[in-house]
Order: structure tokens, then sequence, then C-alpha cells
């Protein structure tokens, strides 16, 4: 286990933990000598708070015995935790795409129409395929050709198409077009319906 993913572990820990107990914080008796260790590792990060004399004093008299070690997350352990559940995972080698998904790669203008359209699914009445938000998070940059590489259902790909028709209704018709020649799938409502 890395670094980051056994800290993200221990951040989880002491969430969970924290938030079963009414008081917040995560208690001696509650992680292993291990994971303590690490939580002070963590708070030198300003991730994890330690609970001074006082607050120590009060979850002692809350517990009926004595607490020698608390902590919790702060905001920013906190804000750490959520985007590390959330962050985009690596991407699966082209053997790996599974025979269900192709291989897209888009341009900067065809990921940043992209990204608004996933961005409007719950205003929408046709909203982005199951899974395509996670792909669009997930998706990684190729630098060296300036392309955005993503793993899509043959769903995905006609919503993308989707996406992109919306973009052309509104401005551009280069990203749906592109899109069209480099992978045969256009959007066209008379044949949606």
């Amino acid at each position: 286990m890395r670094n980051w993913e056994r800290a993200l572990s221990v951040l989880e820990a002491l969430c969970e933990r924290g938030q079963a107990a009414e008081h917040g914080w995560t208690l001696d008796t509650e992680l292993l000598p291990s994971h303590q260790q690490q939580v002070n590792a963590l708070e030198s990060q300003s991730l994890v708070e330690l609970a001074g004399w006082e607050d120590r004093a009060e979850l002692s008299a809350l517990e009926g015995r004595p607490v020698r070690w608390a902590a919790r997350l702060t905001p920013y352990g906190h804000d750490t935790l959520a985007y590390g559940q959330s962050r985009p995972r690596a991407e699966p080698s082209p053997g790996e795409a599974g025979p269900d998904r192709q291989v897209v790669e888009l341009i900067p203008s065809q990921m940043a129409a992209l990204r608004v359209f996933v961005g409007l699914a719950d205003q929408l009445r046709v909203p982005p395929a199951d899974g395509l938000a996670e792909q669009v998070r997930a998706a990684s940059c190729d630098h060296g050709i300036k392309r955005w590489r993503l793993y899509l259902t043959p769903e995905q790909m006609d919503s993308v198409a989707y996406g992109l028709w919306l973009h052309r209704m509104t401005g551009s018709a280069a990203e749906a077009n592109r899109f069209g020649r480099e992978y045969g799938v256009v959007h066209s409502p008379a044949r949606a319906e």
C-alpha cells in the first residue's frame, strides 16, 4: 500500500469513527497504535487535529475513563478524504478497456464541451448516459498529442454525440463534426425519436 493510500485509509477510519461518536472524536481505544502513529504524521500536514489537554479531560468525563489520545479530521483532512474518494482513477490500459468499450481521444475543446454537458445532468431532459460523468472525471490527458482519453460504451458514445450536438446548436460545430468524422457517431434529433 502506498503512503497516500495508507493516509486515505486512516482518514477514512477517523471520519467513520468520528461520525459514529456524538462528540466527533476518534479515541485511543478505537485505532491501532500503527494508525495512531500515522495520525500523528497527518497532524503535521494539518489534516488531523489531536485533542489537547482540555478536550481530553472533557472526553474522559464523557467516557467515564481516562482518554489519553483523541483525534479528528480538520476541514483540510475532510476535503482531502472527499477528493481522494472521488479522484480520477488510473486509466485501464487498452487491453483492459473491455470488449464493450471503445477508446476515444478528444481534443481539449471537445472535452470542455463534454464537461459542460455532464455538469448540466440534473437540468437536462435527456441526461448523459450512465457512467459518462465518471468517465469524464477519470479521463487522462496525453499531453504529447493534446488528447483526452476515455473508454466509452456505445451508449456513452451516443451520449457524447448528443452533448456535442448541443454544443453545435449553441455555437461551434467543429467539435461535433470532428467526433462524427473520427468515430462515425452523430446525433440527429430526427433519428433519435
